[in-house]
């Protein structure tokens, strides 16, 4: 092969790869991706495909405050704290609120093999590509990060990083969101 055949074949590979990465993500196709539902704002209803129950729509949690993690197999910091949310959903403060479980994995079967080793007992739920609705939804440019959402579906907070969910410390930081009700609470 001529070094001119093999810069062509080389051109045309990356071209491809750059065409299909665009195709797999539409909304970096069209510009970029839709911002996330702002604190104090209410999230909109969605249909979430089960990981260790059913489907159920996002609304169905609506009537008592919930607090969602958004997490991946892959990624240490989310496996190291999902046994604090597991804790704190059982713990008498936690009875307060739903706590449930958003993976963002490429492969179900990651995200289900986690949850089984974990053994996860809260739901769980899985994002799906191309599109990511809940990811971009609820701002989960980086993960971990907690979503605090009241009984009328408002987001109040969100808590980017792994953290002990079930410390005295962190229980308090939940209640003072969940008290202020999106009044200036932290979006870090």
């Amino acid at each position: 092969m001529s070094s001119m055949e093999a810069l062509w074949r080389s051109i045309t590979a990356c071209a491809c790869v750059c065409t299909l990465t665009l195709l797999a993500t539409p909304a970096m196709a069209a510009g970029q991706a839709p911002p996330p539902v702002a604190v104090g704002q209410v999230l909109p209803d969605v249909m979430m495909a089960g990981l260790n129950g059913p489907r159920k729509p996002l609304s169905s949690y609506r009537g008592r405050p919930l607090i969602i993690n958004v997490w991946a197999s892959w990624c240490s910091p989310c496996r190291k704290e999902a046994a604090s949310l597991e804790r704190l959903a059982w713990s008498e403060a936690g009875s307060r609120y739903t706590v449930i479980g958003i993976s963002t994995d490429d492969d179900r079967n990651a995200a289900l093999k986690w949850l089984r080793h974990s053994n996860a007992t809260i739901s769980h739920y899985i994002d799906a590509g191309p599109r990511w609705v809940l990811e971009h939804m609820l701002g989960a440019s980086t993960i971990p990060i907690t979503v605090l959402v009241d009984a009328e579906g408002r987001v109040v907070a969100r808590y980017r990083g792994a953290r002990d969910w079930d410390t005295a410390e962190s229980i308090k930081l939940i209640e003072r969101a969940f008290a202020d009700r999106g009044r200036k609470a932290p979006a870090r």
